[in-house]
Parts: structure tokens; sequence; C-alpha cells
């Protein structure tokens, strides 16, 4: 859910749920030492990833979650947990295989660290297929919905299932020997896989093939309705394996079993001036498609023989496989998430238009420009529509003759996206619009090349930002001419990418405002990385990599310095991780001054609360649910005069140091009373999430001491904008 985001990539797989991983690219050589404060005053970090995808798996655990919401969350455990591995845990290996014996973030060996994740992993995933097997599967039989296994198929399924086998399934199968005439093939990393071991009766030899299981076919295969009003399923391996006798005519059948392949997925570009960059890209995303295996799923009832044969031709270790009961590969359950049943599913949420954009009129349409003239709009999706702000602000930009200029940043965007249509409508009107394209958005990299290409050739100034960093801030900037002749800016700063696929399932704020020094700000910034520029001082936005650590140290500096005078002094943070130690560390001295210091994380977080002596007055809550709490936003007491600022950066080193980010300071009352309602009901004990406590164990808290269900944030918050009204209008 990633960050965020057409067939599958595992972007995909986030974007079908309300929580995904898209935090995992950070290797970093960690070099901070504050001898004031524990040695042991961090958590591990991959280790807190693995505990955030338990949350995730604990929803799909919860009965009082829709049944086919907690299908969706099974499936997304797995996809996260993919991802993983292809990112995090390859980039251990690497630094192992390597030489590199860099310490994690509390200081360990890359193969302790490894050897716990591969403990906890294989922990988690047994409680995942348990999940599947106990508790789920049980109840989808009881709302009519079978996964069946061969061995539950009467002799009328079977042969209607053999039809379906003649005419759908056996013209793309493809087995593969293993012998001295054919080479062990190459194992496609996530793919699916049976082992099958076969005997010649006339010579009794006994051989090896391999068969892909084919990613083209669904991966369950809709049986032909009995008659009893139930949706059948029967898994597309377990369907192929009692057809083996016939891709093998004549052969003995000895032994056929699933496994699976993880393999390295992550692109590292040798960034050259000198060279183009598209190029380097595409080159990489070939050698992804080859990188070395790190993790064998195998079901539980291999056989020796087999698993030896593996483990010899894919170089792996005893450590890397995962005996697992079948079936494998569990991301596979979105397609079963997708079935048409309301009643099984979260009530719907629709998304409203803004209040400050609705038109005047019923039948009018809105004119995002007139109402930004008014003031400055601030926006939450997926509770406010995507559609009616951020996509009606740029298609309207795209028609307008007296716009003159677009300027706009896509890190993610959807396989068919209206925003890239506005700015090639926008191009093709006369307009001048420069789009900075961030080709290394990892999974997204082929798709976001693809849009690169179609932006230039409709005449789009297409760049592809700075060299040795990505371009993640979320940005638009439309130059607007007046009726008085005087040019005026019109700015969109968000903390979520301009995809509406994602929009509608990604927690996110957008500022909207006609501020011209916002304006000015975000014109130097495009400069900057658009051409050569070094722009010294923004006055509202905070700019990675140059400035935006610093103003949150000072901001968190200035709290620490006010709780010791006994001034007002409260610290409130939400992100999707927190990791960067020097962010820690000020935090750590905020709370042993005496500031209050809230903290809502999705996912990862290296940070000890309430530890005595050391973080007392930190609390850390976690929220998940139906949508992917994705915002970032920094929220400052500052002695009565809040300073609080939305944008696209997470605590973690790669933001920071390696990215290009920004945020925006917030300044109308009702905005800045938006956030603290928010953060004063996200922190509520009445209101249900998970509790980070000081060992680093997450403690769930979502019934109070009657046992009934604490509020959800989420409904809260959709309840609270949709009771919004417009004030009537006197005549």
């Amino acid at each position: 859910m990633q960050d965020e985001d057409t067939p599958r990539t595992d972007s995909d797989y986030q974007v079908d749920g309300g929580v995904g991983g898209d935090f995992l690219d950070d290797d970093y050589e960690y070099d901070v030492a504050d001898e004031t404060l524990p040695a042991d005053r961090y958590l591990d970090r991959e280790l807190s990833w693995l505990r955030f995808n338990q949350r995730v798996l604990e929803l799909a655990e919860d009965p009082a979650v829709p049944l086919l919401e907690r299908v969706n969350f099974l499936a997304i455990f797995a996809s996260n947990l993919d991802e993983f591995f292809m990112v995090r845990v390859a980039g251990l290996k690497r630094r192992i295989v390597t030489g590199l014996a860099v310490p994690t973030n509390v200081g360990r060996a890359p193969q302790d660290v490894l050897a716990d994740i591969n403990r906890i992993a294989l922990e988690l995933q047994h409680r995942h297929i348990a999940v599947l097997h106990d508790l789920v599967k049980p109840e989808l039989d009881d709302a009519g919905i079978h996964i069946e296994n061969w061995a539950d198929l009467d002799e009328d399924d079977r042969q209607q299932i053999d039809r379906i086998f003649s005419q759908k399934i056996f013209p793309v199968l493809m087995p593969l020997a293993v012998d001295p005439a054919h080479p062990f093939p190459y194992i496609s990393g996530l793919s699916l896989n049976l082992s099958v071991r076969v005997r010649n009766p006339k010579t009794e030899k006994v051989e090896f093939a391999r068969l892909k299981v084919p990613q083209v076919l669904p991966r369950f295969v809709q049986l032909p309705d009995d008659g009893s009003g139930r949706v059948r399923f029967l898994t597309l391996e377990d369907l192929i394996s009692n057809h083996l006798d016939q891709l093998f005519p004549g052969m003995e059948i000895l032994e056929h079993h699933e496994f699976r392949v993880t393999r390295n997925e992550d692109v590292e570009i040798e960034e050259d001036e000198s060279e183009n960059l598209i190029q380097a890209l595409e080159r990489e995303l070939l050698r992804r498609r080859f990188g070395p295996p790190i993790r064998l799923e195998i079901t539980d009832d291999m056989d020796d023989v087999t698993l030896g044969l593996l483990v010899r031709e894919l170089g792996i270790t005893e450590q890397e496989v995962y005996r697992l009961p079948a079936p494998l590969d569990l991301g596979g359950l979105f397609e079963i998430s997708k079935l048409d049943r309301p009643h099984l599913k979260f009530p719907k949420h629709v998304p409203v238009t803004p209040l400050e954009l609705q038109p005047s009129e019923p039948n009018a349409k809105p004119d995002v420009f007139r109402a930004l003239q008014r003031g400055e709009v601030l926006v939450h999706h997926p509770y406010e529509s995507f559609a009616t702000s951020v996509q009606a602000f740029l298609e309207q930009a795209a028609r307008d003759p007296n716009v003159l200029a677009i300027k706009q940043t896509l890190y993610r965007t959807s396989g068919d996206s209206p925003i890239v249509e506005a700015l090639i409508d926008a191009a093709e009107a006369g307009k001048a619009v420069l789009a900075l394209v961030e080709i290394k958005a990892r999974f997204d990299e082929q798709n976001n090349i693809e849009w690169a290409r179609k932006l230039e050739k409709a005449g789009v100034h297409v760049v592809y930002g700075l060299v040795g960093l990505k371009t993640h801030c979320k940005l638009a900037l439309v130059v607007r001419q007046e009726k008085n002749g005087d040019l005026r800016y019109y700015s969109h700063i968000g903390t979520g990418n301009y995809n509406p696929k994602t929009s509608r399932i990604y927690e996110d704020f957008g500022l909207f405002t006609a501020d011209p020094i916002v304006g000015k700000d975000l014109t130097r910034l495009f400069n900057e990385l658009s051409g050569y520029a070094i722009e010294k001082k923004y006055k509202r936005l905070l700019v990675a990599p140059r400035y935006l650590r610093r103003g949150l140290l000072k901001s968190i500096r200035t709290e620490t310095q006010n709780a010791l005078e006994g001034k007002p002094a409260g610290i409130r943070i939400k992100v999707n991780s927190l990791v960067d130690e020097a962010i820690i560390d000020a935090l750590y001295r905020a709370s042993a001054a005496g500031a209050s210091v809230d903290i809502v994380v999705r996912g990862i977080c290296a940070l000890t609360p309430g530890r005595e002596g050391l973080s007392e007055n930190i609390r850390v809550r976690s929220v998940l649910g139906r949508y992917l709490e994705h915002s970032r936003i920094f929220a400052f007491e500052n002695d009565g005069d809040p300073q609080v600022y939305i944008g696209s950066a997470d605590m973690m080193h790669r933001n920071l140091d390696r990215r290009v980010e920004a945020l925006v300071r917030l300044q109308e009352p009702a905005h800045l009373a938006q956030i603290d309602e928010l953060f004063t009901t996200s922190m509520s004990t009445t209101t249900a999430s998970w509790q980070l406590q000081p060992d680093g164990e997450w403690m769930r808290h979502y019934r109070d001491s009657r046992g009934r269900h604490l509020a959800d944030l989420q409904n809260v918050v959709m309840n609270g904008i949709t009771a919004r009204r417009r004030p009537r209008t006197t005549r």
C-alpha cells in the first residue's frame, strides 16, 4: 500500500489494501554517537518493520474486521513481506557477501540481525497461514465462499475441471526437464513453481522437471456452479498438480511440490552526469530480473532429494529455506478479496468535495482559482476527493487560457493518469509545462520511463532531477495571468503522490495556496531541480537535503529550551517511519527537559518511548486500518505560537539526506485546529491504536474495560468531514 503504486507490480498490491510497506530502501552507514545518552537507546529498524507487518496480520486475525477485508490483510501481509526480503534482507546479505561489516542502527552485525529476521519472519509466516486455515477459511465457508482442495471434489466437478484444464490451462504450461541436455532453468523471482520428479517405467531412470505456474492465469480458478449457490475456487497449482500425467505422458509421477524463490530486486544505479539516466536505469532493470536468490519457500512435504537439488542449483543456504504449509504465495488472495460482496467489506465511504472548493450554485462547475483567491485550502484525502481537488486544479489549469505555465513533480502515478493527461493537454494548448519525473521510484521505474517519454512527445519539458538524489517532494505550481495583467502563483504541496488510484485509499494532506511567498519558493525550487541554481533560503518551505533536517532540529531544540524555561512545550509528529538517530536523540533531549512528545507512526519506529531517564514524556501510537496512514506532519507548540508543517518527508536518512523533500508551514488558524484535533483523537485513550512499549513490543489497544470496541480514527475523521456544511448564504 509501495509508495505507493499497473498488472502485478508490488506497488499494486499495496494499492489494494489499507497498509503497505513503502519505507524499505534505507541503506545507510550509521555514525551517530551522543555519549550523554544510553548506548542501547534505539530499537532495531529491521525487527521494527517485522512488528509493523505483525500489526497487519493482527487485523486479519480480528473477527470484528469484515471478512473479505481480513482476506485482503492476509494478502497485504504476504506482499509486504516479499518486498521486505527483496529490498531490506537483500541489502543485509549484500553487506555480508561484500565484506562490508557495517553495523545496523543498533550496532549489531548484519549476520546477527539476519538470523533474527529469519527466525521471526518464519514464525510470522506460520502464523499467517494458520490464520487462513483456522480462522478465515471456516468463515469464508460459512459465507458461501469455498477454497477447495482437489480431494474435496466429486466426479462431476473433476470432469468439468478436466475440460477447463484442456482448453484454458494446458496450452500455456511449459514443463522444463533438467538433465545433461537441459540445464537447470532460471527461476524468476516471486514465481510459483512445481518441482516434479518422474520415473521412466522402461529404464527406471528418475528425472527432475520444473513447471512454472503461469502468472497470466488467475491464481484461483472458479469452479462451475454446482447449484448450491456457493462460489467455489481451486488454486491453480492444485489443479495443475492433479493433471501432471497429461504433461508427462507415459511417465510415473513420483513427487511434486510447490516452491517459490525471492530474489534481490533492488536497483542500484551508478549515476554519471555524462550518461543518459534513462538508459542507465533500463540496463539495471534488466539486471533486476537476474538478482541473486535470498529466500526459498517450499511446502512442508517436500522430500530431501528435491530440496537438495534446489539448494544446490540455486546456491542458497539452509537458513534461507522456509518450510511452510500449502498454499504458498498468499498474495494471490487479493483475487478473493475483490469479490463483489459489499456486506463482507468495510461500509462504503464516499469522498466529498472540499467545502471551500464547492461551487456556490448547485449546477455550477468548481473554480479552484477563485476559491484560492479567497484563501488557502487544506484537503484531507481520501475523505475529501482527489478528483474534485487536485485533479480538478490541474485540469482547470490545462484548460484555462490565462494559465501560462505549469510545473509539477511526479514520483508515482497511475497507469491511466488524468494528471499526466492534463499536463499533455496543457502542453498541446501552448502552455509552458515542466514535469519532473522521478524515474528511480522503486518498482515503478519502467512505468515512469514510459510516462516520461509520452510527456516528451507531447512537448512537455521533462527533467529527471538531480544526480545522486531522488525527487520525492509532491509539488505543483501554476502561473496565471490575472485580468489586471499581473502574474499570480497557485500552488499545491502534498504529502502523497499525484496518483488518483492510491488517493482513494492513502490518507494524505495537501495544501492549496495562492500565497506569493509559497509561489516564489516553489519557483526557486523548480529552477534548482531543472536548471542550475543554488538556493540559499526558502520562506515557508523546509527543503531537503539542505535545510529540512536543520529546520526540524532547530524547532525541537526550541521546544527543549522552552520546557527548561517553564514555557509551554510540546512536539507532535506523524510519519510513516522514524529511524533517523539525530532526530530521535533530539526528541529524547526534549523529553528529558519536560516537553511532551507524541508520535503517530505507521511503520518503523527506532525510538524507545516511556523509558525512565530517557523518554518518560514520549508516547508512540500506530494506526492501521482500511486506509494507509501516509501523511507526514510536524507540529511544535512554540510557546503558544504553533508551528505546523506538512509534506513528503519521513524521518529516515534517505529522506533527510538523499532525497529532495519539501515541507510547507501551515498558517491558517482553521488548518492548525484541524491538525490539532487529528493528533488529539489519534492519541486519545478512547481511540483504537497500537501502543509502543519500552521493550519494543506493540500492544494493541482496541477495547475498553467493558470489552466494547474503541473508536476507529478513520471513521471519526470521515464522519467529521462529511458532517461539515457550507453556511447558508443570506439573501
